[in-house]
């Protein structure tokens, strides 16, 4: 039986065929036999030539060729190797993968490459990297498992894969595609002669085809002028690294369209100092203010630029895509125009292009998912076109935010390239004390925290904030965005009492500059909350983040993620607080909103219902608390890999939950796993290091090795007792769980001492009725009756019994246990910072 023989699955971003390719049986046959040949892909196929010779278009046919054979085939843009990892991102939807508005652009990369090695869900796919340069520039981006095409000008990539040379064509298939290419039938040895002089480059062909079709020209009127225009070249005697012949067939195109729609040359001009990359029509649909002419005049007549497009996409000067509306012109072309024209031609085409990339700009700010499929579209431009370069504070802004939008979707590599790029270049051309130079810096840093070099954000942004402010004075937006910035260095780096008082002076500044109702106040008054839930003091924390919720509520400048963030942060400091019941119940809304409005791998989403399944547990809903905590830990995984701070506070309390519910083998190697996973991040000396530490002694006790438990517990207290404090909610925690150690290895009286001292500080810290200091105080009962001081022992049992019934009730497990007069052991989960 004959299969049915189907298109690929996913088909994307291939450019349209070529209805005039010509030739290249022969090496197309070659390159469909090598890749055939191999029983699993480990190389890739390189097609390699100089310029001009069609490498692209062969590539191009290869694929609408042989697209049967294939699952999935993927056209991938490599000149710029930064943009390569976005264009594998936009392959994640495809596969089933959360998209790089969820994931962001390296994660969803890396998800795609992952999925194609293990050929999950297609086994049969292509991906053709176009123009690539340098192979060291695609290493790690090359999967195995299926096929890869390469084509490169560099011979390099004949160490790399298996090469295919692709050189001008033969004789017969230059004649073969003017024949094609042409309208009217030409003589054999017009087209041999024609072929001849233009020394059988493709490109150039496909231009005297063009020009001939075009204006019937003869092939004898071509061949006199092509004859005169080289002279003239060779008479100019400019060095090029272009053949004379594709250097002169491209004049003469150009002069023979300027002749004809001299506006048509400004927008060919114009487009040559975009990149290489199709270029969207839409950029060309608004007129900027201060638009010369004749280029502000096209712009402004959507007739005459319609004609414009058409007239050199027929003279093949550049291709049109109606499907995709863009117009692209080959680099070769780009080239030409650009070293035709003086410095000063060269400056003016180059603002222009600057001028539309900012008007281009997407209404929403960068924040918006909404905007980042234009910003998208806009960023392969950017480096061609010198954005770096302009002095203009809109050219810079559009910068600026090109690297926000890297940063905010995911592409953090990308991101800090190309802000070290704009801060090395507005240094050198604006000095150190220019304002759109400190926002880049402000970047920076924003970049740097997101990577993790937390040391090196917070010096960055202190650095940026000092210089701003002497410039620009305390109360302007940037000093205070730089002051909000220096306090979430600060949490990361796990200074929690620094980054309180720090937030504290931030707000006032905040509220004297903006009033209470700012979304800048409001983002600010959020961080204190962050701070104050940090420090242990949750009554503070759970107002502030009420006030804030309600105010974001109320504002009009307030949007879903604002909204969300603030409920889920409210929801987190009722928890903190003790109330799991209502805990629970916000949780549930703020989960609820996050998956509708957000989506449900949206990473604010993880996070809010990572917090709903601790406020489960926390409740006594252990099984339904345990299936959210290994939903999201799946999810975090698979999204941000596992050293991402997210994935690590998703383990940890997935191995809690697995604890709670008796699964004690997965807790402890997911426990162990996660705590060496912790100062990769973090750093050794982090509170949260230390926190999860006192998780792992928690399992060593569990089976049995108390002493392994005592030490872990130990260490971990005397990191957090340096770092925050004896009376922090994290040290007390951990000093409850280290008296049951003491108990459990016999050193009763020693646990004593320290329940003691322990629950005292407890009271002081979170109050008489606290979940923690009702755990540490059935603890101690124990250890005291053990101990022999039973009217103590008794005493504190009664009482400890009496608030468990009045507030979680005795039938949570945390009561049923304390009644049973065993320990309760007291865990761990790490809070966003």
């Amino acid at each position: 039986m004959t299969l049915p023989v189907t298109a690929p699955a996913i088909w994307g971003r291939i450019p349209p065929r070529n209805k005039n390719f010509t030739g290249r049986e022969e090496l197309l046959t070659k390159l469909k036999a090598g890749i055939s040949d191999q029983v699993t892909a480990v190389l890739p196929h390189a097609l390699h030539g100089l310029g001009g010779v069609g490498k692209t278009q062969m590539a191009v046919e290869f694929a609408h060729r042989f697209r049967f054979d294939y699952d999935l085939v993927w056209w991938v843009p490599a000149d710029q190797p930064s943009l390569v990892r976005p264009t594998l991102a936009a392959l994640a939807p495809s596969l089933g993968l959360p998209p790089a508005t969820t994931l962001g652009v390296e994660d969803a990369a890396n998800a795609v490459l992952d999925a194609l090695r293990r050929g999950d869900p297609y086994r049969r796919w292509l991906l053709i990297f176009d123009n690539a340069d340098q192979p060291e520039d695609l290493q790690d981006l090359l999967p195995q498992g299926g096929h890869v095409l390469v084509t490169s000008r560099n011979p390099r990539w004949d160490g790399v894969g298996h090469t295919v040379q692709v050189d001008v064509f033969a004789r017969e298939e230059s004649i073969a595609f003017l024949n094609k290419r042409l309208p009217r039938a030409i003589s054999e040895d017009e087209a041999d002669r024609l072929a001849h002089e233009l020394g059988d480059l493709p490109l150039a062909l496909e231009q005297a085809g063009a020009l001939q079709a075009e204006t019937g020209m003869s092939v004898a009127e071509y061949l006199r002028l092509l004859a005169e225009c080289t002279s003239q070249l060779l008479a100019e005697g400019k060095p090029s690294e272009y053949p004379v012949s594709m250097t002169a067939a491209w004049r003469l195109s150009v002069n023979s369209l300027a002749e004809k729609v001299p506006e048509a040359v400004e927008l060919l001009r114009c487009c040559a100092f975009f990149g290489p990359e199709p270029i969207p029509r839409e950029v060309f649909s608004r007129t900027p203010p201060g638009m010369g002419q004749p280029l502000g005049g096209l712009l402004r007549n959507p007739i005459r630029l319609a004609r414009a497009f058409g007239e050199v996409g027929r003279y093949a000067l550049a291709k049109i895509d109606p499907p995709s509306r863009t117009i692209q012109v080959h680099r070769l072309i780009q080239a030409l125009l650009r070293d035709e024209l003086s410095p000063a031609d060269q400056a003016r085409f180059r603002g222009e292009v600057h001028m539309l990339l900012v008007a281009a700009m997407p209404a929403e700010d960068a924040e918006s998912p909404s905007s980042w499929r234009r910003y998208s579209e806009l960023i392969g431009h950017v480096g061609p076109a010198a954005v770096a370069e302009s002095h203009d504070p809109e050219v810079r802004k559009f910068a600026v935010n090109i690297v926000r939008y890297l940063r905010l979707s995911g592409d953090f590599a990308f991101a800090q390239h190309l802000i070290e790029r704009l801060v090395d270049q507005w240094t050198a051309d604006s000095g150190e004390n220019d304002l759109d130079l400190l926002e880049a810096k402000r970047q920076f840093g924003n970049i740097l925290r997101d990577r993790g070099e937390y040391g090196a954000a917070y010096e960055s942004n202190l650095n940026a904030m000092e210089r701003t402010e002497a410039l620009v004075g305390p109360r302007h937006r940037m000093t205070l965005q730089l002051l909000n910035s220096l306090g979430a260095d600060l949490r990361a780096r796990g200074d929690f009492a620094d980054a309180r008082d720090h937030d504290l002076r931030s707000l006032e500044r905040h509220r004297e500059a903006f009033g209470e109702t700012s979304i800048d106040t409001l983002r600010a008054m959020h961080n204190l909350a962050l701070d104050h839930g940090l420090n242990s003091d949750y009554t503070k924390s759970k107002d502030l983040h009420e006030a804030v919720y309600l105010l974001f509520g109320e504002s009009p400048e307030a949007n879903a993620t604002h909204i969300t963030n603030a409920l889920g942060g409210l929801a987190r400091a009722v928890r903190l607080c003790g109330d799991y019941g209502e805990a629970c119940d916000l949780g549930e809304e703020a989960y609820a909103k996050a998956v509708d409005e957000l989506g449900a791998e949206h990473p604010l989403t993880l996070l809010v219902a990572k917090d709903l399944a601790i406020a489960l547990r926390r409740a006594g809903e252990l099984e339904r608390s345990l299936e959210q905590a290994q939903e999201v830990n799946a999810r975090s995984v698979r999204l941000f890999g596992l050293d991402h701070p997210d994935t690590l506070a998703a383990a940890m309390c997935l191995a809690n939950g697995l604890r709670s519910t008796g699964d004690l083998d997965s807790a402890l190697e997911l426990a162990a796993d996660t705590v060496v996973r912790y100062p990769k991040v973090y750093g050794s000396e982090h509170p949260y290091n230390h926190g999860c530490g006192g998780n792992l002694a928690l399992l060593r006790r569990v089976f049995g090795d108390a002493e392994s438990a005592r030490r872990l517990n130990e260490k971990a207290l005397a990191g957090l007792e340096v770092k925050l404090g004896r009376d922090h909610h994290y040290s007390l925690t951990v000093a409850t769980n280290l008296a049951s150690d003491l108990k459990e290895l016999g050193e009763v009286e020693s646990a004593c001492k320290l329940g003691r001292g322990t629950l005292r500080r407890l009271r002081a810290t979170v109050g008489d009725e606290h979940p923690m200091t009702l755990a540490c105080a059935a603890n101690l009962s124990v250890s005291l009756r053990e101990l022999g001081e039973e009217e103590e022992a008794n005493g504190l049992y009664k009482e400890t019994m009496d608030v468990y019934a009045r507030t979680v009730g005795l039938e949570h497990p945390d009561a049923v246990v304390a009644a049973e007069s065993r320990h309760l052991d007291c865990d761990f989960d790490p809070p966003p910072i």
